[in-house]
């Protein structure tokens, strides 16, 4: 084992400091974020770190980048206080990539990469119709980070699309059938294979093993 100190990672340089940290949280989510302005310009980033925040009522967040450039989705959400989450599949995980390139507001990422925003009725922002689980979300608090000026966007859920097949009798999704992909560090895109779903943890209980549709296996 080698040991790096808070001065070691002081003197990486900056692009090599981000891959460093960036992989010290292990794989992360595979998401991209779509939002519409006032204008109706579609816009849509990469983003890795949205996290399951409760489920009643259902919350998740991720974190925005500092501000100290222009953030067009950071912008867009405060602009029309709903945003769409996508998963990243092997499908498409190439152009959900080429995202995170610094576009112009006037370019939007659907086009420059080569993907297709849909909409469901009455709702503002564009999901991405490559996607196998798509999420509806309404912007409900923003909490800056002051030490780093980061903030974290929390909203709650409001319409869900995903493949009916994929979703168990026990309200499991199989996330690895729908071919979502997760992420390591800033540009390791990996697939996925479960190792086991396992029984509700109890201090007098073994442990054992579950089917795919929740059941005990034999």
């Amino acid at each position: 084992m080698k040991t790096y100190k808070q001065q070691d990672l002081a003197k990486m340089n900056d692009r090599d400091r981000a891959r460093f940290v960036n992989c010290l949280s292990g794989f992360k989510s595979a998401n991209v974020i779509g939002t519409r302005d006032r204008h109706q310009q579609n816009n849509l980033a990469m983003i890795s770190s949205v996290v399951h925040l409760g489920s009643n009522p259902p919350l998740l967040g991720f974190v925005m980048r500092p501000q100290s450039v222009t953030r067009h989705t950071w912008e867009n959400i405060e602009e029309s206080g709903v945003y769409t989450i996508n998963q990243v599949n092997e499908n498409f995980f190439r152009q959900a990539h080429q995202t995170s390139a610094r576009y112009p507001r006037e370019t939007s990422e659907f086009e420059a990469c080569g993907l297709t925003p849909e909409f469901v009725d009455g709702f503002h922002a564009p999901y991405v119709a490559e996607s196998s689980l798509r999420i509806g979300m309404q912007q409900v608090e923003i909490i800056p980070i002051q030490h780093n000026d980061t903030a974290l966007i929390v909203g709650e859920v409001r319409w869900v699309e995903v493949k009916e097949e994929a979703v168990k009798s026990d309200g499991f999704i199989d996330i690895e059938s729908l071919g979502t992909m997760t992420i390591s560090g800033l540009d390791g895109y990996h697939r996925t294979q479960r190792a086991a779903r396992l029984s509700y943890a109890k201090p007098d209980e073994e442990l054992s093993e579950l089917d795919a549709e929740g059941e005990p296996k034999d």
